[in-house]
Parts: C-alpha cells; structure tokens; sequence
C-alpha cells in the first residue's frame, strides 16, 4: 500500500504521516504540504531511497494538483491511496476564499475527488471531516451518531459550512464502485502539548473567550494519535462509508477552555448572535465561528459503535490532565 498524503505539514497530517512511517503495511509515503517540509520528517526523508517522499504543492489551485497526480514522481510511487486532511492548523486556513463565497478548504476538497475519480490506479480514499456539521438540538445530551442530521441552516458561518460542503462531496461517492471513499468525522482534536484543533470555539490562540451565560456544552475529544490510528485503520479495512471517530472522554466547554490555556466571559446569548452576525459582515469569519450561540449552548458526544464494528477502530489515548516537568499540570493525550 503506497499512500499520498495532503497538507502533511500541519499538525494532524504529521501525526498521521509518522504512523504510516512506523507501519509495516505502508510501503512509500508521498507527503504534500503548503510550505516546507517539516523538521520532525528529516528521518523520514533520510537515506537513498526514503519510505516518506515530499512535495510543495497548492491544493486549491487545478494546475498544480493535475501536475502532481499526472507526474513521474506519482507514478513512480505507485500510490494506490489517498489520504486527504484539511487544513486545521490556523483559523484563517479554512476560512480564506480564493473566489467568492468559496473557502480554500471546499476548493480543495472538489479538486481531490476530482483527481481521484480520474486516476484508475487509486483504490481507496480516506478523508477527515469535522463532527461539528451535525446540527444539535437544544440540550446537552446529544449523542450522535453517522445519520444524524446535517446543520443545513443557511446562516452557518462560512467556517462551519466549509466543512458542511466538504462533507456532502465526500459523503456523494461513498458507495463509488471503483473508488472506495471513507469520511472519519472527528471533533475537538488534543495533540502533544495541549494543542487543540477542529473546534470552532477555540480557534486561534489562546485568550479571552465569550460563553453563552447559563450554558456550558460537553465536548467530545479524541487525541491525534487515535486520529492517524483511525485513518490507518480505514486504509486497511474493506469498507467504505461515514464514520465517527472519538475518544472516551467528554469535558464541558469551560473545562477545556480552561484546560488550554484560555479565559472566558459569560454573555446572554442574544448578544453573542449580534457580536457574531456584526463579525461576520466585517469579514471575521473564523470569530464569528467562535461566537456560534448554538454551539456555545448545545453540546453533544459521538456514537462511535460503527467505527468499531466495520474499521475495527477502538480509541487508544486518554485526553486528560498531567503534571509536566515543571509541575505544571498540563493537558495531554496517553495510552490508555
């Protein structure tokens, strides 16, 4: 299995490239990415013929994608997978637009199908998703699962319906008789360090943060290392399909707003509505994301039953607290 990897220089397409380095199923890794190659992949990409491959490339623009997928270096290769990752790394990653109304993440998601549709020698592939397209109704016991309802409100901000559109390109070509075409729909993401990533609440860095007054929402975690073991799962399973991916753990918005390093204010929700709308028009999308008032009310947990069933998939890291070095206590992700 010969694999290429998308925006493999942000955080997540690194974990997920160092656990396809690291497995024996796994022949050559063709990592691509927006900037350099990152340092941590130096001995990866170390010795005359390197497992791990790496290429600039602008996955939002056609021609530099048809190049890549029509090059001696991809044929060479031979990938028969793809994995695609979004961009997640920065708040404006997802919610610049390279023609309007178009976020880059939706541009990128249509050119990777396209391409692997077009491609005979590709078999499967496999795509991160965001678990914050579901709409949630009001309360904080919401367990979803893969047919729940998708939030097709027309007034979603551009940053949430960037990953709605993602979805449903996606979720069009799950029972593709050739292409087998996995989407693992994944929330709030912890990495080393107590990074946190796909959560529209906590974008960008940390400081003070507006909270719905009279709400604290659960959120559902899942650490990065179990996001690479999903994606590797998928790989090597035979089905295709929707699936969710989470942890075992659950934390109110509070806990983890706290637990990263951030402050926050409760405000009535009417006035978060007018903070955001107000954000919006002046082009602060991903704020305006921040300031969702459902998402700031409703929380919700993952039914992942169908991932284990058909993937095999169980989570493997606990998210928590831990005491670090300098006993502070820090949030982390080990084995459970």
């Amino acid at each position: 299995m010969n694999v290429l990897v998308t925006h493999a220089d942000e955080p997540i397409g690194r974990r997920v490239v160092k656990t396809l380095f690291h497995d024996s199923t796994v022949g050559t890794i063709l990592a691509t990415g927006d900037g350099p190659p990152p340092r941590v992949f130096d001995r990866f990409l170390a010795g005359a013929e390197p497992k791990v491959r790496y290429a600039r490339l602008d996955l939002s623009k056609h021609r530099p994608v048809s190049d890549l997928f029509h090059s001696g270096r991809f044929r060479s290769a031979e990938i028969d997978s793809v994995v695609h990752i979004p961009h997640h790394g920065a708040p404006a990653d997802g919610s610049a637009t390279i023609l309007p109304g178009l976020p880059v993440r939706t541009a990128e998601a249509r050119l990777v199908l396209q391409h692997c549709l077009e491609e005979p020698s590709l078999e499967n592939l496999i795509t991160i998703g965001s678990a914050f397209v579901y709409k949630l109704p009001p309360g904080n016991a919401n367990r979803l699962d893969e047919d729940s309802d998708l939030d097709l409100d027309p007034n979603v901000t551009l940053e949430i319906r960037s990953w709605i559109d993602c979805d449903m390109i996606f979720h069009g070509e799950v029972h593709n008789d050739r292409l087998r075409v996995v989407l693992l729909r994944v929330p709030t993401v912890v990495s080393e360090g107590g990074y946190v990533y796909m959560n529209p609440s906590l974008v960008g860095r940390p400081g003070l943060r507006l909270r719905a007054l009279g709400f604290d929402p659960i959120c559902a975690l899942v650490s990065d290392k179990d996001v690479a073991r999903a994606v590797l799962a998928a790989l090597t399973a035979s089905k295709s399909g929707i699936y969710n991916i989470a942890g075992n753990e659950a934390v109110p918005l509070s806990v983890l707003t706290r637990w990263t390093q951030r402050s926050s204010l409760a405000v009535p929700s009417t006035l978060l509505g007018w903070i955001g709308a107000g954000t919006r028009r002046l082009g602060g999308d991903a704020t305006a994301s921040a300031l969702d008032p459902d998402r700031l009310r409703y929380g919700f947990t993952l039914d992942t039953r169908r991932a284990e069933r058909e993937l095999g998939f169980r989570s493997g890291y606990r998210v928590g607290l831990a005491r670090a070095g300098d006993g502070a206590q820090r949030l982390e992700a080990a084995p459970i």
